[in-house]
């Protein structure tokens, strides 16, 4: 299993109440393949994410990710996971406007301090893999949505991560751009990226080969879809 989550609870505190957000979340994927996590807002899919991509810390239960226990790590420790292990794909692309597309893609190298020579050349082979060889020196602005989207795809797999997470991933975008990116999800899977989709859209999540649905903090079974 590259994941495996067993009675996973996740709660916050708001004022003196504990709110109980997740409730005894049993979840597992194995490598390779393509589930989608809908619900609607408020279900706690988000939330879920979260812990999913070591961004947060679940209150109990254990996360192993890779076949590593993440449930108690530290804040660099998670840091560290995630710069090898977990590409993340969000609505708002998240790109810095300052940057060219080829400096977004090329920006989690830096951090995984590979020389600035070989920074720029795989940033330009992973451009060219979602098909914007043609957009290599363009600002975000000069970028269409799903633009834009692709070139966050682009630098969310720079690193060769286990798994891609994608939460919304066409929340921001037309039903063209969305269904090309839907297209381009498609073609990284068949290459054996394993990718997990946090949507509310049934649509969207019907691309995925499994669909899980999560309401009020509780996962129901999961449903086999045909793609």
């Amino acid at each position: 299993m590259i994941i495996e989550m067993r009675d996973i609870c996740k709660n916050y505190i708001q004022g003196t109440m504990d709110v109980p957000v997740l409730k005894n979340i049993n979840f597992s994927m194995e490598e390779g393949e393509y589930t989608a996590i809908m619900g609607p807002s408020g279900s706690g899919k988000s939330t879920l994410m979260n812990l999913i991509g070591c961004l947060d810390q679940p209150t109990s239960g254990t996360y192993l990710l890779d076949g590593q226990d993440v449930s108690g790590l530290t804040d660099n420790e998670m840091s560290d996971v995630r710069l090898e292990k977990i590409g993340f794909v969000f609505q708002t692309f998240q790109l810095l406007s300052t940057m060219s597309a080829v400096d977004n893609v090329a920006l989690p190298l830096s951090y995984a301090r590979v020389p600035r020579k070989e920074r720029k050349e795989r940033a330009i082979e992973m451009l060219g893999r979602v098909g914007l060889s043609d957009r290599v020196d363009f600002m975000p602005t000069q970028l269409s949505g799903g633009q834009k989207q692709r070139v966050a795809i682009a630098r969310a797999m720079i690193n060769n991560p286990r798994i891609l997470l994608a939460d919304e991933p066409t929340g921001a975008l037309d039903s063209t751009s969305g269904q090309q990116v839907m297209e381009l999800f498609r073609e990284l899977n068949n290459s054996g990226v394993t990718i997990l989709m946090i949507t509310h859209d049934a649509g969207i999540a019907s691309h995925a080969d499994r669909i899980v649905e999560i309401r009020d903090g509780l996962l129901l079974q999961g449903q086999e879809v045909q793609v």
